[in-house]
């Protein structure tokens, strides 16, 4: 999977993610990849918690983090976008005057999350069927954030499922939010802004705060793929 990810168009996503926060990736899981990781829901040893999402007022859905050890193909997966995506991840830190406390490892870095206290696993797989969403929001889970993550879509829109459409909406210094829908396929991966990123301004950069959620699923089933990259308090 790492070479999948490496043979992406990074320049072109580099910067789409820069001019609007995110950037939908070209093929990284085949059909069989995504059922294989679908099939996962109902093998529960497999995850340290699930979460009801209408229970904590989260929107209405289901997910589960997955648990140590995270499978392979996972960490692969994580590696290799937190390498792809550091440099990104540094510039925003420069433009906004904030520390960059990434190394160059993403195991070393992981290291740190744990030395902080932040030690569970953050990868997740959700499920959403008829009328479910997810409510705005930012998956921050401890002082130490990566500035970008990854979700993939493991199911056809339009097939097996309508409605569901990624949402993210950035606040805007002094001005009204502004909102992007992404209509997530099948083994792609959308790159994603986690907390707030530079946006120019008058005086240089300025910070916009984001969220993001899903639309009402209005009809099948949605499972996808989050891929954090910082771990959970």
């Amino acid at each position: 999977m790492n070479a999948v990810v490496d043979e992406q168009d990074w320049d072109g996503l580099s910067q789409q993610i820069d001019t609007y926060g995110c950037a939908q990736t070209g093929l990284l899981l085949t059909p069989d990849e995504c059922a294989e990781f679908t099939a996962m829901w109902d093998d529960v040893a497999r995850f340290r918690s699930t979460i009801d999402m209408a229970r904590y007022r989260f929107g209405q859905g289901t997910y589960r983090y997955f648990g140590d050890p995270v499978p392979d193909a996972i960490m692969d997966l994580r590696r290799t976008f937190y390498r792809r995506l550091l440099p990104i991840a540094r510039d925003w830190a420069e433009k906004l005057g904030d520390p960059a406390p990434w190394p160059d490892d993403f195991d070393e870095w992981l290291d740190a999350c744990h030395l902080a206290g932040q030690s569970k696993p953050t990868p997740i797989l959700l499920r959403y069927t008829d009328g479910d969403w997810n409510a705005l929001h930012r998956d921050l889970y401890g002082d130490l954030v990566f500035p970008l993550q990854v979700v993939i879509g493991l199911d056809r829109p339009r097939i097996d499922h309508t409605g569901g459409e990624f949402l993210l909406v950035e606040q805007r210094a002094r001005a009204q939010s502004k909102g992007t829908v992404t209509v997530l396929e099948q083994g792609h991966g959308l790159i994603f802004t986690t907390r707030d990123r530079p946006t120019p301004s008058l005086r240089g950069w300025s910070r916009s705060p984001v969220r993001h959620g899903v639309s009402t699923v209005r009809s099948g089933i949605r499972h996808t793929l989050g891929l954090v990259l910082h771990d959970a308090a």
